[in-house]
């Protein structure tokens, strides 16, 4: 007779149901002129994202990418794009889980908001806009080191005034 291991062992589970546009915007100042004009290119990209679970195991993240051109000052054109999920996450702990939505979907969703990003400013008639990888891990330890400080300096504050 042979003996059977009773500890069981979480399996985990991580699929992409859809990958999506869920908005878009591109917006132009001062054109035609602007094509007159010698190009000083000054580029700001901002990222933020959000998620919501929409099922049980089953969450949409979203991935938005704000690019503000500048030239000589003045804003060129600004280009926003919303690019979502739907995943299917199960298995995962608490902190696991934050993980995947906070860093490893980004991750997934960022070369298709970089794609968009690039065929509306080519279809704009701008010269291309190539968008440098983003560590979207080394983002989500910040956020959790930031949110940590903020806890202990809270923490510090109420022991202080008790």
């Amino acid at each position: 007779m042979t003996e059977q291991n009773n500890t069981q062992q979480t399996e985990t589970e991580f699929a992409i149901q859809r990958i999506y546009t869920k908005d878009v915007s591109f917006e132009t100042n001062n054109v035609p002129e602007i094509f007159t004009k010698e190009w000083q290119p000054e580029m700001n990209m901002e990222l933020n994202f959000s998620s919501q679970t929409l099922n049980e195991n089953i969450y949409e993240v979203a991935l938005r990418v704000t690019v503000t051109m500048k030239s000589h000052g003045e804003v060129v054109y600004i280009c926003e794009v919303t690019q979502a999920g739907i995943f299917v996450l199960v298995g995962f702990n608490e902190s696991q889980l934050q993980h995947c939505l906070g860093a490893y979907c980004p991750n997934i969703l960022f070369p298709y908001a970089r794609e968009t990003i690039a065929g509306l400013v080519s279809k704009g008639s701008f010269p291309s806009v190539n968008l440098e990888p983003v560590n979207f891990d080394a983002l989500f330890m910040n956020y959790i080191q930031q949110q940590q400080a903020q806890a202990q300096a809270q923490a510090e504050s109420t022991d202080t005034l008790q």
